[in-house]
């Protein structure tokens, strides 16, 4: 299964989101989500969110949280644990431009008008609604969510 993080950078009551519009084969192309990226062999994903998040915005983060993970399955894709963060402080300028797209700072109660997949929305809900340890699982028939079972209020 394959490990990635992803992580929202929080400022001013806005997230700083990517639009992925620049990689080839992208499987996020079109989409806006948050910033991280897949674990390399060895790395944690506290050092898996630290260097994305620099690669990514050109920012180093100071104070973050994990807030849950998610499980993603899918017929058109490898299936994927992501470990789920927030940040609220953070030093440096970011970049808005990286190899993988364009950054912006949104408004949080705005994300919802943006392109994202049907799954980000469920976990961005919960993340607002300040949910700590959310246990997420997708399932995904090529782009459309056919199941989210939220494991977390199973218990």
């Amino acid at each position: 299964m394959r490990e990635t993080t992803l992580c929202y950078l929080e400022k001013d009551g806005c997230y700083l989101m990517l639009y992925r519009n620049k990689k080839e084969n992208d499987c996020n192309a079109g989409k806006w989500i948050g910033v991280g990226g897949k674990l390399e062999p060895g790395e944690s994903p506290d050092e898996c969110l630290l260097r994305e998040v620099k690669e990514e915005t050109g920012l180093c983060i100071t104070r973050f949280q994990r807030r849950g993970q998610v499980l993603f399955f899918s017929d058109s894709w490898d299936d994927e644990i992501m470990y789920l963060y927030t940040a609220t402080e953070f030093v440096g300028e970011p970049v808005m431009e990286c190899d993988e797209g364009e950054l912006l700072w949104v408004p949080i109660r705005e994300i919802k008008n943006l392109n994202l997949w049907e799954g980000d929305r469920i976990f961005l809900r919960m993340l607002v609604e300040g949910r700590e340890n959310i246990h997420l699982e997708l399932h995904y028939c090529g782009d459309d969510l056919v199941e989210a079972i939220d494991r977390e209020a199973e218990k």
